[in-house]
């Protein structure tokens, strides 16, 4: 007989149907066994009777996680008042036979299919494959796939070509100390903290480029936002008028992925008391002017033109009571603060770059990015940088290329803002951090 899923089994009353999956709990009522078995579509409930005496003496040896085979029939659940958006929970399965495929060998460290697991973050984490089956933590990564699923859509609905870029590099893309150092076989060589250099290569032969692909930072943070290795959404894109075609394109990319997500994860978000709420357009405002905000409305002070994490919280609370929106562009940071590679503004001390936040966090970095070979070549020793050591990033520019920029976007960041997540290593399957290399 062939597999059904759980899923489907509302459609199939009356009908004598196998399920495989793990046992989520065992419950024990007199002489009736229940069994509530899980599979990748759901949860069923299943009644094993003592007159089926070989299920019943199996069923007597199965404990939580046991992986097993049943054969049943699918009958309509007595006295059922489950929700629409749960439709198994309307119906059981009468366990005819019962096989064990597979045991758990010694405890498990914990009971997952609680519905909230009480455990402290790093016993979350140390026990990533236990944790990971339950149904919350679960459902964490559905969400995430859809909005990895949307951003591949939107990008190529929108004319951008999907590339993978390498990974280990010759040298630091960014500069800075903030690089991850490997051996390469005889040589030294770097983890790719973006795919930065390699997408605006990608500009001069596909005009518009994205990616989803792993990025590293070798940061030292202690934070709930920070890790150092996560799964970067990142976008290139030609022949743009100035900053604003990018920010305007990464506003419809959030807006398609928000909408998704609302329309295909309502039941998870319903679950985990999710909101928020997508304006017609997002606001944007300069970070000079982002800092005078601060400082007339919530007294703060920043230490020359920069902001700070609490300063992205307060900014982005202004924009929720100013303009109702989660979401808030910040834009034309000081070119100390960017990279040589972003163009600068008419005034040299600003540059044509953005930061977007959302619901107090930065998700994304962008910008226009320098195009002229001689400028740029200009700016690199203007960042007291050797041009020698960007010889094959110049070679870009040397052949031609059109006015461009991208973004650099975090999509751990999203799903934690949208989930409400108190830090993104519960957004992350096995995250990396300062201390953490295993699971």
């Amino acid at each position: 007989m062939k597999r059904t899923l759980i899923g489907d089994t509302p459609k199939l009353i009356g009908k004598k149907i196998k399920l495989s999956g793990w046992v989520n709990v065992r419950r024990d009522h007199g002489k009736l066994i229940f069994i509530d078995l899980r599979d990748r579509t759901g949860i069923i409930q299943m009644v094993v009777i003592p007159d089926k005496s070989e299920a019943y003496n199996t069923a007597r040896e199965i404990r939580n996680e046991f992986v097993i085979e049943v054969e049943g029939l699918v009958k309509e659940r007595p006295g059922s008042q489950a929700k629409d958006d749960c439709p198994t929970g309307k119906v059981e399965i009468e366990v005819g036979e019962m096989k064990i495929i597979s045991r758990v060998e010694g405890e498990l460290s914990f009971d997952v299919s609680k519905k909230e697991l009480d455990l402290t973050l790093p016993t979350l984490l140390d026990n990533r494959s236990l944790s990971l089956r339950n149904k919350k933590t679960n459902d964490i990564f559905r969400v995430y796939s859809q909005i990895l699923k949307s951003y591949g859509e939107v990008m190529r609905d929108y004319g951008f070509l999907e590339i993978k870029t390498p990974k280990i590099l010759s040298s630091a893309t960014e500069g800075g100390a903030n690089f991850f150092k490997i051996k390469y076989f005889k040589r030294d060589a770097f983890l790719a903290q973006s795919p930065q250099f390699y997408k605006q290569a990608g500009v001069g032969a596909f005009e518009r480029v994205f990616e989803i692909g792993p990025v590293f930072r070798a940061e030292p943070h202690f934070t709930s936002r920070h890790v150092n290795e996560y799964t970067g959404l990142d976008a290139e894109m030609g022949f743009i008028s100035s900053y604003k075609d990018v920010m305007n394109q990464l506003e419809v990319v959030m807006k398609r992925i928000l909408r998704d997500v609302e329309r295909h994860c309502k039941d998870i978000l319903a679950e985990c008391g999710s909101e928020f709420f997508i304006p017609n357009k997002f606001p944007n405002v300069k970070l000079t002017e982002a800092l005078e905000i601060l400082r007339k409305e919530y007294g703060k002070e920043s230490e020359g033109i920069d902001i700070d994490p609490e300063g992205e919280r307060l900014i982005s609370e202004w924009a929720k009571k100013t303009y109702n929106s989660d979401f808030i562009f910040l834009t034309h940071y000081p070119s100390s603060a960017r990279p040589f590679y972003v163009m600068p503004s008419p005034d040299h001390q600003y540059t044509e770059s953005f930061d977007l936040l959302f619901k107090g966090v930065e998700i994304a970095t962008g910008g226009q990015r320098i195009h002229e070979y001689g400028r740029l070549l200009a700016n690199i020793r203007r960042h007291r940088l050797n041009p020698a050591d960007y010889k094959d990033y110049l070679e870009i520019f040397r052949l031609g290329m059109p006015p461009h920029g991208g973004w650099g976007l975090g999509s751990e960041r999203i799903l934690q803002k949208i989930l409400s997540l108190q830090s993104i290593k519960e957004a992350i399957l096995f995250p990396r951090d300062v201390k953490r290399l295993t699971p």
